[in-house]
């Protein structure tokens, strides 16, 4: 596997991934109507490339060494918060789930944060979905809970989970 940073001209990859990804993990989640909002305000070319542009915001597209395929990417913030880091995006095509790529990624995702000196990576997983359950298995706890207003009458209700990194 392979970890390659991201730049604008992977843009429209990312947003080919995380629409397969979204399809499939919040069908039965979201509203046609809120996931279509959601996708395209927070994964518009503008809205990618604006993070892209902080050099604290970092995009990493997971590939499979063995078939040179993009099976999903990373998309993080060091310092979101004192010595923590905000795992923002974390997705994986629907055919790549249960191949090891978020237990590896996660792994990345832990050296990286623990290189810039940050102690803690925290997230946000809807309450519905079953990601909560991965993320626990890879040493992730509930610290909070959050409904959030993300515009167009449109919530997200979330688990807030963090993870504490010792070197």
């Amino acid at each position: 596997m392979k970890f390659i940073k991201a730049t604008e001209n992977d843009i429209p990859l990312i947003q080919d991934l995380a629409r397969r990804s979204w399809e499939n993990a919040y069908a039965e989640i979201l509203s046609k109507e809120q996931m279509e909002y959601m996708l395209s305000t927070m994964y518009s070319q503008e809205e990618i490339s604006h993070q892209m542009k902080n050099p604290d915001y970092h995009y990493y597209l997971i590939q499979d060494d063995r078939t040179g395929s993009f099976e999903g990417f990373l998309g993080y913030e060091i310092g979101y918060e004192l010595n923590t880091t905000k795992l923002h995006r974390i997705y994986l095509a629907p055919e790549s789930k249960g191949k090891g790529f978020g237990k590896e990624t996660l792994r990345f995702l832990n050296k990286e944060v623990s290189e810039k000196g940050n102690k803690r990576v925290i997230l946000n997983v809807n309450k519905y979905n079953s990601a909560k359950k991965f993320y626990e298995s890879q040493g992730y706890n509930v610290y909070d809970e959050g409904v959030f207003d993300i515009g167009n009458n449109f919530f997200m209700d979330d688990y807030l989970m963090e993870l504490i990194i010792h070197k």
